[in-house]
């Protein structure tokens, strides 16, 4: 699958800016002559520079009585919304019903009255709207805990609604399959995962563990190094010599130390590649995180946070499920005839690493805003409660206040005005920027998420219309005819004339979601008045083309002006037959 920059790259959004404005000369200098003859109206390929509009911070919401159902007539009066304690002024709000949604097929032109009643009739096409990757922890999940969890993923399988489309990844990257509403699909690629682990070996004795080849290796952690002493000298066949019996622990640690930080750099990194795919994808976007957890050294905390970082930035939600099961913490002295008192100081550091596992499942599902499922052997429960979407969902917006740009967490907390039993969960939190991104970086962050979204916005007036021939019994050149109402436009004075820059983006997607392709269209307008008088009647209409096979698209048209900083958004369908 192409990475979101590349795909940004081929709608041209990373094209260079456009040139500022000429200062208007003095009025002892004549201007240019070229002026007077400079084109009206000029469309071409290229990226365009924004004043940015006002950041919001949005926050999904779900609120379920005491049995669970979720609530769905609430409004915004009935929330409160605090950012690190404070207090903040809910801007945005909307109520989401989770659901496929039908897109109806765009206009064509020249069509017989026979083909345009028939138009009428057609429900549209019927498009996905929660987007979920299953990320299971192939290298971390033991083969008794692989088995609860496989056979929990394939009986929420039959549970999937047509809204939903689900891809498959493994942290080993050895199995992946694509969004796909194919059941059987789904079901033969998780029969295909077993359990990879990345250990070169087990240690009989001494038996460390990553928890204390931590302490012992980068922590110099002399309690951990004692009890891993006293076992190494109670082995089989140890000789008894002080020094040996160190170097043999300093041994066994650095090795389980770099099995331990391969297996957690593949952990991040699968979560890392699942939220990067999930961010070009429309609607609901989730990833069910199934895995015994893993620890994360003082090493892998920058990396780990960029995870979070991310996937809070592209409304990410990831659920935990913590493939354990119910498990104990307890010492369990009968476990080898070592050294007892080195076994038990040994067994309470495995307990720490328990709850430092959990603690990183736990991390991940709140930071996001997502379920952690953990402490239960009802995993076929906890992978229901992951995969399934609320039927209903509120999303609060608010702007920060004075937002220092330090990079630091911001602890969110939403709560209700009467909560009268009712439960609520929400983002626990968002980062603060490091720095200001420039206008252009911001305009095309904000037309990419525009893009890559089912929202529609109706904030300048747009017909679309669509015309097609084939070129081969498979392909086909289309044309997307954008008509833009100038009404709604605001101009600017420059030089005599009314200027503007209007950016149309126009991308291609698959029934299942899945981005094919798209064009940016820069309009530069320097419209005499009389000029704009008649394109006040007419509008101004703008081409995109494309060469595409046989099949259903979904088209997402984006357009966004410079001087009114308004955004239209809206679907539309087409077959090509």
């Amino acid at each position: 699958m192409k990475t979101l920059a590349a795909l940004l790259f081929s709608l041209c959004l990373a094209a260079a800016q456009t040139p500022p404005a000429q200062t208007p000369p003095a009025a002892a200098q004549p201007a240019p002559a070229q002026q007077s003859n400079a084109p009206e109206t000029e469309a071409r390929d290229a990226g365009i520079t924004f004043q940015s509009r006002v950041n919001l911070v949005l926050v999904p919401v779900v609120v379920r009585d005491k049995n669970g159902k979720p609530i769905a007539n609430l409004t915004q009066k009935d929330f409160k919304l605090f950012d690190k304690g404070k207090p903040q002024s809910i801007m945005k709000f909307s109520v989401e019903h989770a659901g496929a949604r039908t897109i109806t097929k765009i206009q064509q032109l020249d069509r017989t009255p026979d083909e345009k009643a028939a138009d009428e009739k057609d429900p549209g096409v019927t498009v996905a709207d929660h987007y979920s990757i299953w990320l299971f922890d192939d290298v971390a999940t033991k083969f008794g805990e692989w088995v609860y969890v496989r056979n929990a993923a394939t009986t929420a399988i039959s549970k999937l609604t047509p809204s939903d489309r689900v891809a498959i990844n493994t942290t080993s990257g050895t199995v992946t399959l694509d969004f796909t509403a194919d059941q059987e699909l789904l079901r033969q690629t998780l029969a295909r995962i077993n359990p990879k682990p990345v250990r070169t070996g087990i240690q009989d004795c001494p038996d460390i563990s990553y928890y204390m080849a931590d302490l012992i290796v980068n922590k110099n952690d002399t309690m951990a190094t004692s009890a891993a002493t006293a076992e190494a000298n109670s082995c089989p066949g140890a000789s008894g010599i002080a020094q040996q019996a160190a170097a043999e622990v300093t041994r066994a640690a650095q090795m389980e130390l770099t099995d331990g930080d391969r297996e957690t750099r593949l952990d991040i990194f699968g979560l890392k590649d699942a939220v990067r795919r999930l961010s070009g994808m429309p609607g609901q976007r989730s990833v069910v995180f199934s895995s015994p957890g893993f620890l994360v050294l003082d090493q892998h905390r920058p990396e780990f946070t960029a995870v979070l970082e991310d996937a809070i930035k592209r409304n990410v939600t990831i659920g935990a499920l913590d493939a354990r099961g119910l498990y104990t913490s307890m010492p369990d002295i009968s476990r080898r005839s070592v050294n007892i008192q080195a076994e038990i100081a040994k067994r309470q550091y495995e307990s720490a690493a328990q709850m430092e596992n959990s603690a990183t499942l736990g991390e991940l599902a709140d930071g996001t805003g997502g379920n952690h499922f953990q402490n239960s052997n009802d995993i076929n429960k906890g992978f229901e409660l992951l995969a399934t979407t609320p039927e209903v969902y509120y999303i609060l917006g608010f702007s920060p206040q004075n937002l220092k740009l330090d990079g630091s967490y911001h602890t969110l907390k939403v709560s209700l005005v009467t909560p009268a039993g009712m439960n609520v969960k929400a983002r626990r939190g968002y980062f603060a920027p490091r720095k200001l991104s420039s206008a252009d970086d911001q305009a095309k962050e904000e037309i990419s998420e525009a893009l890559f979204s089912r929202e529609e916005m109706r904030d300048i007036p747009v017909e679309l219309h669509t015309q097609f021939y084939k070129t081969s019994d498979v392909k086909a050149h289309l044309v997307l005819l954008a008509r833009v109402d100038v009404k709604k436009l605001k101009f600017r004075k420059q030089d005599g004339r009314n200027a503007n820059e209007v950016v149309v983006v126009t991308g291609l997607f698959d029934k299942n979601g899945r981005y094919l392709q798209g064009v940016s269209k820069l309009l530069t307008m320097r419209l005499k008045e009389d000029t704009l008088e008649k394109r006040v009647t007419t509008g101004i209409t703008v081409r995109s083309d494309f060469e595409v096979t046989s099949g259903t698209y979904i088209v997402r048209l984006v357009v966004r002006d410079a001087e009114g900083q308004t955004m239209t958004a809206q679907n539309g369908a087409l077959d090509i037959p």
